[in-house]
């Protein structure tokens, strides 16, 4: 399982969130992404106008804040990021915290997130079969798709609090601890 705790500011958009989500697990955002409360289907989705926008319960996400959504603790939602891959997550918020915040913050995690354009959960699995197996006849090309070294492999528990936090800061400008 591939997990994060994320804290935001309550007076963030959902486009807003969907870019913090994206920091968090290291994506880059190339893909378009839905909110809605139980996934494909359900009513209303926040998403970016796109030419699948269709009907009043389309909304666009860069005008509607979380809090508008978001109101008690153990409320669940989906996000879905990806429509080829269909990258389906469930944002569960745990509490409010009464005090401000300002900028997102990851507060922990677990797992490494997949790569973009892997191909959903079954290319993701068989992309982890192939670079961790060096008998593969595929192995070479797809470690260098993923950019591990030779010898290298691809550790599925592998997750770097510090470095999400570095891309959580990059949202607002923050970039100080530039590598």
């Amino acid at each position: 399982m591939v997990w994060r705790r994320l804290l935001v500011p309550e007076d963030i958009s959902f486009d807003e969130f969907h870019m913090a989500i994206q920091a968090v697990f290291g994506w880059d955002g190339s893909h378009l992404y839905r909110f809605s409360a139980k996934g494909w289907g359900s009513k209303p989705s926040y998403q970016l106008p796109d030419h699948y926008s269709v009907g009043d319960d389309e909304r666009d996400s860069e005008e509607y804040l979380i809090s508008e959504v978001f109101k008690r603790a153990g409320q669940k939602y989906t996000y879905i990021y990806d429509f080829g891959d269909d990258w389906k997550h469930e944002i569960l918020l745990e509490k409010t915290t009464g005090e401000p915040v300002f900028a997102p913050h990851c507060l922990g995690g677990e797992g490494a997130c997949p790569p973009e354009d892997c191909g959903g959960v079954h290319g993701y699995y068989r992309m982890v079969d192939i670079v961790n197996d060096p008998d593969h006849e595929e192995h070479e090309e797809m470690s260098e798709w993923m950019g591990i070294p030779e010898g290298g492999k691809w550790d599925v528990n592998a997750f770097d609090l510090e470095e999400a936090n570095k891309r959580c800061a990059r949202l607002v400008g923050d970039d100080d601890d530039e590598e």
